[in-house]
């Protein structure tokens, strides 16, 4: 289970005096038990999926952090949350390129018979299942934006 490999990362950062790993994958182990606390309550195991999902969030928290960094002029920090985004993005599933994305997007769009903005959410939701941890929604949402008729003013 990925959550046993990221404790066993733990410890072996831990052994190997990695500080910033160790850093990170003790906020990660925190915010899986987290989700594990907030999905079952006591004695609920986190599945991989439910693991996945928590580094998304935890990914998805310093790609915020690094823009806001970065309109604040602070770089050095900017860098550490890279730093860190990086150690988290390796526990992900190997992430589809955007020309993959938006194929899935096209064919999705033609089988739900999208034929406007207006249909977003119907494609998004059929959508997502196909993509989920695989790539990221701001990445989706953007493709499935540029492959639905816009209105004509």
């Amino acid at each position: 289970m990925l959550k046993g490999k990221v404790q066993e990362d733990l410890k072996n950062s831990m052994l190997s005096k990695e500080e910033l790993k160790t850093s990170v994958l003790r906020m990660l182990l925190s915010a899986i038990t987290y989700h594990e606390i907030q999905k079952g309550g006591a004695g609920y195991e986190a599945t991989d999926e439910d693991v996945q999902e928590a580094i998304a969030r935890e990914i998805k928290k310093r790609r915020e952090s690094i823009e806001m960094f970065r309109k604040g002029q602070r770089e050095d920090l900017a860098n550490k949350e890279e730093k860190e985004m990086e150690i988290l993005k390796t526990y992900q599933p190997e992430q589809m390129s955007e020309e993959e994305v938006r194929k899935i997007v096209k064919e999705t769009v033609q089988q739900v018979g999208a034929g406007s903005m207006s249909d977003m959410g119907k494609v998004m939701g059929a959508l997502m299942p196909k993509v989920k941890g695989k790539a990221e929604g701001s990445l989706v949402s953007r493709i499935v934006r540029e492959e639905l008729p816009h209105p004509q003013n």
